[in-house]
């Protein structure tokens, strides 16, 4: 039985460093949904970082749609029951507008007999656009701050440690960027964050406005 809780910890600590690897937005909760560890993607729903999730309400970061679902899982757990668990919620993103998806929410642990933890992964499955004002950019806080360190000639891994994400976590938000702005590079990246007033011009190290 030691060997096996063993090799069960193992498994779960290899499967854990996967987190900032994955695109899907993934958390581990405790059995109270409140958040233990989050992955880039999650916290980048959210306009955050991973640390800054630790703690939260699962279910306050992303709002059920039917307060009933809710309750049925409650129950469920309270009598220790392991199945998988399916929550349609809606939550605001860091752009402004609404989006909706679900959460599934698988119980885990090393034991059976074990109060178990959640593994949660969210399904975005569309938005609907809020008016923006004319001319508004959508950026959140974390990116505007990646976005003026590179222009200050940080590199990945010290942009990571002055935001406190990991090189992944920089890399993703890059990524995100990227694709929303058509940029081909970081460099072009830096040049639009100008060009958008994203970043104050003419100031000496580089600031988000």
């Amino acid at each position: 039985m030691d060997r096996e809780r063993r090799d069960a910890v193992l498994w779960r600590n290899r499967a854990l460093t996967l987190f900032d690897r994955v695109s899907l937005p993934v958390a581990v909760c405790d059995v109270y949904g409140a958040v233990l560890l989050a992955n880039p993607a999650m916290a980048g729903e959210c306009g955050t970082t991973p640390g800054r999730l630790r703690g939260r309400d699962v279910l306050e970061l992303f709002r059920p749609q039917e307060a009933t679902q809710v309750e049925r899982i409650a129950e469920a757990l309270r009598l220790r029951h392991r199945s998988r668990y399916q929550v349609s919620v809606r939550w605001r993103a860091p752009g402004g507008a609404e989006r909706y998806g679900e959460l599934t929410a698988d119980p885990v642990s090393d034991a059976v007999g074990d109060t178990p933890m959640l593994l949660v992964m969210l399904r975005v499955m569309g938005e609907r656009e809020t008016a923006d004002e004319p001319g508004a950019v959508r950026v959140t806080a974390v990116e505007a701050r990646i976005l003026a360190l590179l222009a200050g000639g940080a590199t990945t891994a010290r942009a990571a440690r002055e935001t406190g994400l990991t090189a992944d976590g920089v890399t993703y938000h890059l990524r995100r960027l990227k694709a929303r702005w058509g940029a081909a590079n970081r460099t072009e990246l830096v040049a639009r964050a100008y060009a958008l007033g994203v970043l104050v011009a003419g100031v000496w190290p580089p600031a988000p406005a």
